[in-house]
């Protein structure tokens, strides 16, 4: 279903990988639209239980497209420099493909505990009291990973 990477001599382990999503500041999710057209979003998000984690409000674009089809890419790019002087770029990068699910209750809370542990971590008990005066105005899901491939070049 999908294809190998053709570049194998870039190609990364899983654990290098994962060490990209983790330390990640941002990822693009890439959903499919009803006018046929791609649609790349950058997300904040978190790994959590081997699952890309990111929230959203109640209405949107990216929630319509995932309504119609919940299958999505992501995409993390992690340490990445411009080699002028070769006309290259040195960086890090993975891919994921897998479906987007909405999660509830003591997931969903987790999940966004995990947010705020990565973006505000001097804040967790700021973080805590936020997610439950605001969880009722916040939609969460998750990216079961299916397929994934990590790269480096340089």
């Amino acid at each position: 279903m999908f294809k190998e990477m053709r570049r194998q001599d870039k190609k990364l382990d899983h654990t290098e990988a994962i060490d990209i999503i983790e330390s990640g500041k941002y990822g693009i999710l890439s959903t499919a639209g009803s006018n046929g057209y791609a649609y790349g979003v950058p997300m904040s998000y978190a790994y959590v239980n081997n699952c890309i984690c990111f929230h959203c409000a109640v209405e949107g674009h990216k929630l319509d497209n995932i309504e119609q089809n919940d299958r999505v890419s992501f995409c993390v790019v992690g340490d990445t420099a411009i080699l002028p002087e070769s006309f290259s770029v040195r960086y890090k990068s993975v891919i994921l493909f897998g479906r987007a699910l909405e999660v509830f209750g003591e997931e969903k809370r987790t999940a966004l505990e995990a947010i705020i542990a990565k973006y505000s971590p001097d804040y967790i008990k700021e973080g805590s009291e936020y997610i439950k005066n605001s969880s009722g105005d916040t939609r969460l899901f998750k990216i079961e990973i299916e397929h994934m491939t990590g790269k480096a070049g340089r």
